[in-house]
């Protein structure tokens, strides 16, 4: 099965992309970040620098490493239910669902070493830069010499491989059994674990006093563990606005009803949304409501404060690339298959444009409900940190930033979506019937 696997990356390299791009940036975040542990690790490091150095490794090494599990699982479960007649020819011909298995994970895990590989140089040349914007903004002493070493170096290539491996699994697990299970009890433990751990956190942050350094952390973890709990509901969230919305006119309709038989396949890009403009929004607003907290009271920021509105700008910006790159790669990935149904919904008289107009508004109702949810959970760390703060209840800052979240995701949304569905529509009605069938 790995000679089948290796064979079908050499005849279709394309369809492998997506993986490929989400294991090197993955790879490359991992390694720059697990870099300063090398780094810190040198002799001749002061406490602080190290401690410095140390604290960025762990915490955006950490969130690296769950970002890649999720943008490489993204791309694979799309790639592998696009294959399921494939899967299935094979299992007619004999094919064994361990031997399926096997195959899909090999495919897997050769793309992200080849990701892993590619992102070594990258790395290098991201943790030089990350060290020389610690030294610049005195977290770090001048002094110290930068080290790419054995700690990022396995880290990057064992993380990758372990997310590429393990989410390939569990994607072509899911297709072998032959069942949708998406609403099983270990999810819906995992749901309302995340929920209630979310709302406790966030309630917590009323304990703490406004001059506490660690104010931010609770109304954060609780901001982010709600959005966790909000995106593993993305399914049901999405048909519960379903039942809901009534749109008129023939594009409307349709809509609706396209989003309503493939919710379960649309969920991973839903859970994007909403973790990207939870994230986004509650940390960016917290950082601006802090740092001009501190300039109105005259008081110089501390190297703990600099630590942590530069490891909340890096996690933000993270999450940016990587939530752009798995909404990419899904759209594309998701319109390009509809070739078919594009193809038949021109044969039976509709125009280019109308099918145009009807990825419109699906894109919209998706966007819409995950920048809701999304808003929901960061407003949830947002109140009580503001509240705490500066005894308001909203921020000034809270609109602008919230605007600028909904720009990104709008645009990413929509700009895949549309194009990639002008691009499909350039092939002939007959011809994308042909092919798909």
């Amino acid at each position: 099965m790995f000679v089948l696997a290796m064979r079908s990356i050499r005849q279709r390299p394309g369809r492998f992309l997506a993986t490929l791009l989400s294991a090197f940036l993955g790879a490359a975040v991992i390694m720059t970040f697990n870099s300063m542990h090398d780094t810190a690790a040198q002799g001749g490091v002061d406490s602080v620098s190290a401690n410095t150095l140390t604290t960025a490794a762990s915490v955006v090494g950490g969130y690296g490493s769950l970002l890649v599990f999720f943008a490489v699982a993204s791309t694979l479960t799309v790639n592998v239910r696009q294959r399921s007649a494939e899967l299935e020819l094979l299992r007619c011909s004999g094919a064994t669902p361990a031997q399926l298995k096997r195959m899909v994970v090999g495919e897997a895990v050769a793309v992200a070493l080849v990701g892993a590989v590619l992102a070594i140089g990258p790395a290098m040349l991201g943790g030089r830069a990350l060290l020389d914007m610690f030294q610049d903004s005195g977290q770090v002493a001048g002094s110290v010499d930068y080290s790419f070493g054995p700690v990022a170096l396995m880290t990057g290539v064992d993380i990758t491989l372990l997310a590429a491996a393990g989410a390939a699994f569990l994607a072509v697990r899911r297709v072998t059994r032959g069942q949708r299970q998406r609403h099983g009890r270990a999810r819906r433990f995992l749901t309302y674990g995340a929920l209630v751990a979310g709302v406790v956190s966030a309630s917590s942050t009323f304990l703490f006093s406004s001059t506490d350094e660690a104010l931010m952390a609770p109304s954060a973890y609780g901001a982010i563990l709600l959005s966790v709990g909000l995106a593993l509901s993305a399914p049901r969230l999405l048909e519960g606005v379903l039942d809901r919305l009534r749109l008129s006119g023939a594009a409307g309709w349709l809509a609706v009803r396209n989003l309503r038989e493939r919710a379960g396949h649309l969920a991973g890009i839903l859970m994007s949304l909403i973790l990207f403009t939870a994230v986004a929004t509650a940390t960016l607003t917290m950082q601006s409501v802090e740092s001009d907290a501190v300039e109105a009271s005259g008081l110089v920021k501390s190297v703990d404060a600099k630590n942590l509105e530069t490891l909340n700008l890096t996690v933000v910006g993270i999450i940016v690339v990587f939530v752009c790159v798995m909404l990419v790669n899904s759209l594309y990935a998701a319109t390009t298959y509809r070739a078919r149904e594009f193809g038949q919904q021109r044969l039976a008289g509709a125009t280019p444009g109308q099918v145009l107009g009807v990825v419109g508004v699906e894109t919209l109702v998706l966007t819409a409900t995950g920048v809701f949810f999304g808003t929901v959970a960061a407003l949830a760390g947002i109140v009580p940190f503001t509240v705490v703060r500066t005894d308001a209840v909203l921020p000034g800052q809270a609109f602008g930033i919230w605007l600028a979240v909904v720009a990104v995701a709008s645009a990413v949304t929509l700009g895949t979506s549309l194009a990639t569905a002008r691009k499909v529509l350039r092939t002939p009605a007959t011809e994308a019937v042909g092919l798909a069938a």
